[in-house]
């Protein structure tokens, strides 16, 4: 049976923390911003969370996956290529991968190696998420990891835009790349992930961008970070010479659906904001759930919006299956 959506992602476990601005700052952390650091790096602002006695939560997580998560939660038969090591939080994240409804290859590294990788997610009282990540074993991919012929039998291929800050997970992305040259049916969509990702691994972008992408992902600053705009007009303009569908999220404003002949914009759902981790990953994974029933672009994004919405009155990146199940019966009503 041919997959809808296979992946290719950094496995993390998510822990989601309400914090103060002012813990923040005092974490040398940048609001609503990524961060890489090391396990060691970690330990000291996990000691500072904990003491710190927030309300917290925790799953299996990462962009794609989550996006994923999404996706099969709605009914697409999905497939996840990522890395964990065979620790407690990796054992956590295939156990939560399974019950999710997601396929993955298995592999797992062992106990004794690199720990399994980890997001903390630092959520402030206007919904704003700061994210500090070690990548830890997800960012070590290596061909034993690719299932080519799980990739190549899917109807698209998504690829999270962190896949770039490693050596390792982006020579498997250009693989799995290099072999969809000979299955043209498979449509490929790219994830942007983050800003300051985008500027610094710009070639890398533009290098998985020539192997011809059929959608990109993105928020607004993302978009402008991409094709070099000083603001987001611009950057729509730049955004209809290319060859591809660009899905532009833009908060409060909703999302713009930018293809060479028009922009498409979706009003957002008014909503009382809880936290905005995770939206991004539920829109990307709605909007293509909508897509794979062939629904036209501005329904796939209306019903992304209201996906997204229902995360961020929600703490943490995740929704209740019961949860899904209201998104997905609310979509079929429309």
């Amino acid at each position: 049976m041919k997959n809808d959506i296979s992946a290719i992602g950094n496995a993390l476990v998510d822990t989601v923390f309400k914090v103060e601005h002012s813990l923040i700052s005092e974490l040398g952390l940048e609001i609503d911003q990524m961060t890489l650091s090391s396990a060691e790096e970690h330990a000291p602002i996990i000691e500072r969370l904990i003491a710190s006695g927030a309300d917290t939560v925790s799953d299996c997580g990462g962009s794609a996956t989550n996006s994923l998560v999404a996706a099969a939660s709605f009914g697409a038969k999905c497939f996840h290529i990522c890395k964990v090591s065979e620790d407690q939080d990796g054992l956590r994240y295939l156990k939560s991968l399974k019950e999710a409804g997601v396929d993955h290859k298995g592999n797992a590294a062992s106990a004794n190696s690199i720990p399994t990788g980890k997001c903390l997610i630092l959520v402030t009282p206007d919904a704003k998420r700061t994210m500090t990540t070690a990548l830890n074993i997800s960012s070590l991919m290596d061909e034993s990891d690719l299932d080519l012929d799980q990739v190549a039998n899917s109807k698209i291929f998504y690829i999270e835009g962190y896949m770039v800050t490693s050596e390792e997970n982006y020579k498997v992305t250009l693989k799995a790349l290099e072999h969809l040259k000979s299955s043209p049916d498979v449509k490929i969509a790219l994830s942007l992930s983050d800003p300051g990702i985008v500027m610094g691994f710009k070639d890398k972008f533009n290098h998985i961008e020539s192997f011809g992408l059929d959608y990109i992902f993105g928020n607004d600053d993302e978009a402008m970070a991409f094709v070099d705009s000083k603001n987001i007009e611009e950057a729509f303009i730049k955004l209809q010479e290319k060859s591809y569908i660009s899905i532009i999220t833009m908060g409060e404003k909703g999302s713009v659906v930018v293809t060479k002949d028009e922009i498409i914009n979706s009003p957002n759902v008014n909503i009382n904001p809880v936290d905005t981790n995770g939206a991004g990953d539920m829109f990307a994974g709605s909007f293509l759930y909508a897509l794979l029933g062939n629904h036209d672009l501005k329904s796939c994004a209306e019903f992304a919006n209201y996906g997204a919405s229902k995360v961020v009155e929600t703490f943490g990146p995740r929704l209740t299956q019961e949860g899904y199940r209201e998104v997905l019966n609310n979509y079929k009503k429309s």
